[in-house]
């Protein structure tokens, strides 16, 4: 089995870039964060051409997530249950036996702003949620763009962006916390080389000095963490022209 995640930074301008991805990797099941389509307007066709059926949740302009997978998906999910929330931010299904939840973590702006505060209160929810969600699937993947670099290792330059918001203490405790429920770190299940990195600011050259940060992510149940094999950042659509400002992060397993 191969799990992917990809920030695609609207699907309406990366979408022949998803579909040339799609079929050169083939992964059972991708998530996108940040669609920025509303439902009506997802192109649920020309996924099907591709053999993916699709869930998803979106809206104009922001936020927006999906999951496409070669097998059915059961037990949909939209949102944090128990929580309102009017952004589109949570999808989950069950595929092959193994469930999948893709977040898109709140940014938060700015440490000490409303929408940061906005971004813990919804984590202190997602991590209510999951421990439920273990307690049900022992199977169970968590992936997305969650917005933290959990460890300074995940950061191209941690002086520089000490105290920042990616990586402030409460944000990296909150990552912490998702963590002490048994999830695993997927990419750090094994040695990685230093530098590895999911997303990259437009300006500044920033892709080509590999000034990036590790904020894309796959967490793993006990059980599934066993049956990964590799995991990996594909950094060749960060080249395309007009590329997402995320690349791929895939996991896979025996």
């Amino acid at each position: 089995m191969k799990i992917a995640s990809w920030n695609v930074n609207s699907l309406n301008v990366r979408l022949p870039q998803v579909l040339a991805w799609l079929q050169e990797h083939r992964p059972d099941v991708l998530a996108l964060q940040e669609t920025k389509l509303e439902d009506a307007r997802f192109p649920v066709a020309v996924f099907e051409e591709l053999g993916y059926c699709a869930v998803y949740s979106g809206q104009k302009t922001y936020n927006g997530v999906a999951l496409l997978s070669r097998t059915p998906l059961t037990e949909v999910q939209i949102g944090i249950p128990q929580y309102t929330d009017e952004q589109r931010r949570v999808v989950a299904a069950t595929l092959a036996g193994v469930r999948v939840v893709c977040l898109y973590v709140p940014n938060g702006q700015a440490v000490g702003s409303a929408k940061y505060h906005y971004k813990l209160e919804w984590l202190s929810h997602v991590r209510t949620w999951l421990e439920e969600e273990l307690a049900r699937h022992t199977r169970l993947a968590v992936v997305g763009d969650l917005n933290i670099a959990p460890e300074d290792r995940d950061v191209h330059d941690p002086r520089r962006w000490e105290g920042q918001v990616l990586v402030s203490g409460p944000e990296r405790a909150a990552f912490q916390s998702l963590l002490d429920l048994g999830l695993q770190d997927a990419l750090r299940l094994s040695p990685q080389s230093e530098g590895i990195f999911s997303w990259w600011n437009y300006g500044a050259l920033a892709f080509r000095r590999n000034w990036g940060l590790r904020i894309d992510h796959v967490l793993l149940s006990g059980e599934l963490a066993r049956e990964c094999r590799a995991c990996w950042v594909d950094r060749q659509p960060r080249g395309n022209e007009r590329p997402s400002d995320h690349a791929p992060v895939v996991a896979e397993f025996a």
